[in-house]
């Protein structure tokens, strides 16, 4: 695990543990919470190749930063309101994971999108316009 000193950066932040999601993922993540995969908890070898498991794992990488910083409570905190949340979702059988198999990743279906029309909303509010039709 990375050193734990915290030498502050220009802005007077603190440096990150890790330098960048992948190094949280296989450094912390992966290592830390194991399950049994398979039936109700997936896992893709290849996570970086699905965009919503790189959100997730970016805002919980983002948010273990800055909770791990809080003392007392952070990290108990990070737990209830962040990994808590994801980790059902992202390992789920319904998640980002769900056509694959720790050893075989399986691209994710991507949903069909029809174009929005140009004047569908109106560039004052970026609001869109109910048309009856």
């Amino acid at each position: 695990m990375p050193d734990s000193e915290m030498p502050a950066t220009d802005s007077n932040r603190p440096k990150s543990l890790y330098p960048n999601v992948t190094a949280w993922v296989t450094q912390h993540f992966v290592p830390m919470y194991r399950r049994t995969l398979g039936g109700e908890f997936r896992w893709c070898a290849e996570w970086w190749r699905h965009g919503e498991a790189i959100s997730r794992l970016t805002a919980l990488w983002f948010s273990w930063e800055a909770m791990r910083l809080q003392g007392a409570t952070g990290m108990a905190l990070w737990y209830r309101d962040h990994l808590d949340h994801q980790l059902p979702v992202l390992l789920g059988p319904r998640g980002p994971f769900y056509q694959c198999t720790e050893n075989e990743h399986l691209a994710p279906h991507e949903a069909r999108i029809v174009p929005v029309p140009a004047w569908w909303f109106t560039p004052a509010s970026d609001v869109p316009v109910l048309v009856e039709g």
